[in-house]
């Protein structure tokens, strides 16, 4: 029998203090140039160094929670972070001395890569590595199944663009495409994954449900150096040619993330926003699941199915 559920998540920091510490986690053994890593500091800073990422995930722990409770599985829920307090190691430990040993896992990322996925699920092992030199004792974990296509999470998404929607002039709502964005990848990385595909039929099912027909997905968020591959286009560059050629408004919706976090916040709300004003592009930008009862339905689904699987 499972007795907990562990939300594995990327984290984000929570002071300016937390910046730089925290992009050194982020960034341990890649290839970022220093003036690239002063330039994304500087986007937290915008935001005083703290990220959204905690306490909404946080609040996605509570609602699960709750939800549990309510069909009669009362499994304390856990957040653990890849990056920043409250790290995975810390969070582990909590569990063990609580008397936990059969968590489910459920990682906060939509859509499969090594990144959004089989690293997270390596950080948790590394944890787990720890605490059984710590103790001697282990906590397996076992994960939910992928949910991009899940119903309650195409509707959470669809009701946030329709809310997007209605904030655009009223002569120019049938004529807004919608922009899906997704962190961009390495190309190698999306190539031995189904990221793209799993972006594109989640993509594809909001816009069907919302019945918007020209839509399509990009990418924001960058990093790593310029010379190497990483997948396109990217969101401002879109949004820029596909204005010359004629589009008279745009919804974005950032279907690749589960909070509003700084990446979102900067990249989109920021950066594209500024893009739009400066070419004359009416654009609204739909909020992210974050702690949408909809999401919150979902993630309790995923975790019950794995519950009445009883396998690890």
């Amino acid at each position: 029998m499972f007795d907990s559920v562990l939300i594995v998540s990327f984290g984000g920091p929570q002071g300016l203090a937390d910046i730089r510490p925290f992009l050194d986690n982020v960034l341990r053994g890649r290839r970022v140039a220093p003036e690239r890593i002063e330039e994304v500091a500087h986007h937290y800073e915008l935001f005083g160094g703290v990220s959204p990422i905690t306490e909404l995930t946080r609040k996605q722990a509570e609602g699960l929670r709750q939800r549990l409770a309510a069909a009669g599985h009362p499994l304390p829920v856990y957040v653990g972070m890849r990056n920043w307090r409250p790290f995975l190691a810390d969070t582990l430990r909590e569990m063990h001395d609580a008397g936990h040993r059969r968590a489910i896992g459920f990682i906060a990322a939509p859509h499969g890569s090594y990144s959004s996925r089989e690293q997270y699920k390596e950080n948790v092992e590394a944890a787990r590595a720890s605490l059984r030199a710590s103790t001697g004792h282990d906590i397996e974990v076992t994960y939910t199944g992928p949910w991009f296509d899940h119903p309650l999470f195409i509707a959470a998404n669809a009701a946030h663009v329709r809310e997007a929607r209605e904030r655009l002039p009223a002569d120019l709502r049938g004529a807004a495409r919608l922009v899906f964005t997704a962190h961009s990848v390495p190309v190698p990385m999306a190539d031995a994954s189904r990221y793209r595909e799993e972006l594109v039929e989640s993509g594809r099912l909001v816009a069907e449900a919302v019945g918007m027909r020209d839509w399509t997905v990009v990418y924001q968020s960058r990093s790593g150096r310029p010379s190497d591959p990483w997948l396109e286009p990217d969101v401002c560059d879109y949004l820029r040619r596909e204005h010359a050629g004629g589009l008279r408004a745009a919804v974005l919706c950032p279907v690749g993330f589960v909070c509003d976090h700084v990446e979102v916040l900067y990249d989109l709300d920021c950066e594209a926003a500024g893009v739009c004003r400066d070419i004359g592009l009416p654009m609204t930008r739909a909020e992210a699941v974050n702690d949408d009862p909809l999401f919150l339905d979902m993630m309790a689904d995923v975790v019950m199915k794995q519950v009445a699987s009883g396998r690890p």
